[in-house]
Protein backbone atom coordinates (compact mmCIF):
# COMPACT_ATOMS: atom_id res chain seq x y z
CA UNK A 1 0.00 0.00 0.00
CA UNK A 2 1.09 3.51 -0.76
CA UNK A 3 -0.21 6.98 -0.11
CA UNK A 4 0.25 9.74 -2.68
CA UNK A 5 -0.35 13.48 -2.62
CA UNK A 6 -0.57 15.06 -6.05
CA UNK A 7 -0.27 18.85 -6.23
CA UNK A 8 -2.40 20.28 -9.01
CA UNK A 9 -2.60 23.63 -10.73
CA UNK A 10 -5.45 25.81 -9.49
CA UNK A 11 -8.89 24.19 -9.56
CA UNK A 12 -11.58 26.59 -10.73
CA UNK A 13 -14.86 24.83 -9.94
CA UNK A 14 -16.38 22.01 -7.89
CA UNK A 15 -17.09 19.98 -11.02
CA UNK A 16 -13.31 19.82 -11.61
CA UNK A 17 -12.98 18.20 -8.21
CA UNK A 18 -15.68 15.64 -9.02
CA UNK A 19 -14.13 14.74 -12.40
CA UNK A 20 -10.73 14.15 -10.80
CA UNK A 21 -12.16 12.09 -7.91
CA UNK A 22 -14.10 9.94 -10.36
CA UNK A 23 -11.12 9.36 -12.68
CA UNK A 24 -8.78 8.40 -9.82
CA UNK A 25 -11.36 6.27 -7.98
CA UNK A 26 -11.94 4.22 -11.14
CA UNK A 27 -8.29 3.17 -11.38
CA UNK A 28 -7.56 -0.43 -10.33
CA UNK A 29 -6.24 -0.70 -6.78
CA UNK A 30 -7.35 2.72 -5.52
CA UNK A 31 -8.75 2.42 -1.98
CA UNK A 32 -9.52 6.06 -1.30
CA UNK A 33 -9.31 9.44 -3.00
CA UNK A 34 -9.98 12.92 -1.68
CA UNK A 35 -9.60 16.14 -3.64
CA UNK A 36 -8.84 19.19 -1.50
CA UNK A 37 -10.36 21.95 -3.63
CA UNK A 38 -8.87 24.99 -1.85
CA UNK A 39 -5.40 23.43 -1.66
CA UNK A 40 -5.55 21.98 -5.22
CA UNK A 41 -4.33 18.61 -3.96
CA UNK A 42 -5.39 15.01 -4.45
CA UNK A 43 -4.79 12.60 -1.58
CA UNK A 44 -5.08 8.92 -2.39
CA UNK A 45 -4.26 5.50 -0.97
CA UNK A 46 -3.76 2.60 -3.37
CA UNK A 47 -2.36 -0.89 -3.78
CA UNK A 48 1.03 -0.40 -5.41
CA UNK A 49 0.80 -3.90 -6.91
CA UNK A 50 -2.18 -2.77 -9.04
CA UNK A 51 -1.41 0.87 -9.86
CA UNK A 52 1.17 3.60 -9.33
CA UNK A 53 1.35 7.31 -8.64
CA UNK A 54 2.44 7.80 -12.26
CA UNK A 55 -0.71 6.05 -13.50
CA UNK A 56 -2.87 8.26 -11.29
CA UNK A 57 -0.98 11.34 -12.48
CA UNK A 58 -1.59 10.34 -16.10
CA UNK A 59 -5.32 9.79 -15.45
CA UNK A 60 -5.59 13.34 -14.07
CA UNK A 61 -3.53 14.85 -16.88
CA UNK A 62 -5.70 13.12 -19.49
CA UNK A 63 -8.60 15.16 -18.12
CA UNK A 64 -6.62 18.32 -18.93
CA UNK A 65 -5.38 19.20 -15.44
CA UNK A 66 -1.78 20.01 -14.58
CA UNK A 67 -0.07 17.83 -11.96
CA UNK A 68 2.85 19.87 -10.63
CA UNK A 69 4.26 17.57 -7.95
CA UNK A 70 3.78 14.03 -6.64
CA UNK A 71 4.79 12.80 -3.18
CA UNK A 72 4.59 9.07 -2.45
CA UNK A 73 4.88 7.33 0.91
CA UNK A 74 4.65 3.61 1.69
CA UNK A 75 2.07 2.76 4.34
Amino acid sequence: MEKAILQLGALTCPSCMQKIEHAVANQAGVNSVKVLFNASKVKTEYDDQLTSADTLKTAIEQLGYDVQNVKVKAI
